[in-house]
């Protein structure tokens, strides 16, 4: 991924001498379940050897082959203990049990970021839960809401996507099975060994890899978890619009909005959002593609894998902190809010009217024409419904009770009680 994007910490996950270090310890581990191998003087020379990413490069000048290179490399630096390294195993042993290991560490940074943000949504939410708002289908003035009920919405799917996430990361699996899975170098006991020592949880039945409908099922999870976030970002956008004005991304001092337009506020990390969203949809189906593979193994996936999975997780990382600006600075425009609900005259009321001439006596489509005759009339000529309502032959209603706003969100406070599933973030 392009620096632009990648934060120092998820970004040392995947350098070249992070995936080589995670081989590494795979290295060690495997060498320390040998029951009949190395000894401890042996041991300890394996522990200590090293590797730098420069000889690696170089030595796979010659080999084409970077495992094997990586091999050469942490062996020589080994003295004769480096006959151990690598004993019994397969390229996949150690790629596959490396990845493992980065992946962890890249779930241990991205869900509870996710938690975060899941929180910070919650707050923000219960602190607007009486903030009136219009209601929007279609794009167009549906009934009143609360701006916090909307936020309360966001909050809960990214509660269910660090859930996602987390479930995600934890699925992944190691395999030391050997050359097409069939353990009969080492055995399965060894396997465990070897995963228990690196913490990590083993595949039931591999080939010679770890199955890729767990890589799958990760990236399609990170692009959920990037689409929650884009369906969050679209509505600031939406409500940013000069015509609309009820929301603002924080606009930061010295900021500047358009090169040429001084006076231009734009909503870039929202549109930023979005525009990365897009990328984790496309690694997920690359990932798709990378479940089917020939026989007992190909390596069509690899070269795809070493693009979408260190750029998938340096963007939902990168997306997760631009939605959390998004989420402590946004400007809140209350007033536009207020003043935008009464933009077709109380059109918007029409439901609560219709009702309440059902309840009045008449047969609802003859309700329901009334009410469409004179909502659309309010629309049109801006003269306010109810005022068409005291005009017209016949209705007789309680227009107070009938044009209350409070009516639209007092069931509020209950829906967001809903919100105590989110835990809080961890500290």
């Amino acid at each position: 991924m392009i620096a632009r994007y990648t934060r120092p910490e998820i970004g040392a996950v995947w350098t070249d001498e992070a995936r080589f270090g995670a081989m590494r310890d795979v290295e060690v581990a495997a060498a320390e379940a040998l029951t009949d191998g190395p000894t401890e003087a042996e041991l300890e020379a394996i522990r200590a050897a090293t590797f730098t990413v420069d000889a690696i490069n170089e030595r796979e000048k010659i080999l084409d082959h970077d495992t094997a290179a990586f091999v050469d490399v942490l062996a020589a630096s080994a003295g004769p203990a480096g006959r151990w390294i690598h004993y019994g195993l397969t390229s996949s042993d150690v790629v596959d049990t490396g990845l493992a290991l980065q992946l962890r560490r890249a779930g241990e940074l991205l869900v509870p970021a996710q938690r975060t943000l899941a929180w910070e949504l919650a707050e923000k939410a219960r602190e607007h839960a009486d903030t009136l708002s219009v209601g929007r289908t279609h794009g167009v003035h549906a009934e009143p809401t609360s701006f916090g009920l909307k936020l309360a919405g966001y909050a809960l799917e990214a509660h269910r996507n660090a859930e996602r996430l987390e479930r995600a990361f934890d699925q992944i699996t190691a395999a030391i099975s050997g050359a097409v899975g069939t353990f009969a170098t080492l055995g399965p006991e060894y396997e465990e060994r070897v995963a228990a020592n690196l913490g990590l949880k083993t595949e039931p039945v591999s080939t010679q890899v770890v199955p890729r409908d767990r890589h799958a099922e990760l990236l399609s999870a990170i692009a959920l978890a990037g689409a929650g976030l884009e369906r969050f970002a679209t509505e600031i956008r939406h409500l940013q619009r000069t015509e609309v004005r009820e929301v603002e991304e924080p606009f930061g001092k010295g900021q500047k909005g358009s090169s040429a337009m001084p006076h231009k506020r734009n909503p870039v990390v929202s549109e930023r959002i979005t525009g990365l969203s897009r990328v984790l949809r496309g690694n997920a189906q690359a990932a798709l593609e990378n479940v089917a593979l020939w026989h007992e193994r190909d390596i069509s996936h690899s070269s795809a894998e070493r693009i979408i999975l260190p750029d998938s997780t340096i963007l939902l990382d990168q997306m997760q902190a631009l939605a959390l600006r998004l989420v402590r600075g946004m400007v809140v425009h209350a007033d536009r809010m207020l003043a935008n609900l009464e933009i077709t005259s109380g059109a918007l009321f029409s439901q609560r009217v219709l009702l309440a001439l059902v309840e009045s006596g008449l047969q609802r489509d003859d309700a329901y024409r009334i009410v469409q005759r004179l909502g659309q009339q309010a629309w049109d000529t801006r003269t306010p419904l109810r005022q068409l309502l005291e005009a017209e032959e016949g209705v007789d209603l309680d227009l107070d009770a009938v044009f209350d706003y409070g009516y639209y969100i007092r069931h509020v406070p209950t829906v967001l009680q809903r919100l105590e599933v989110i835990p809080s973030p961890p500290s």
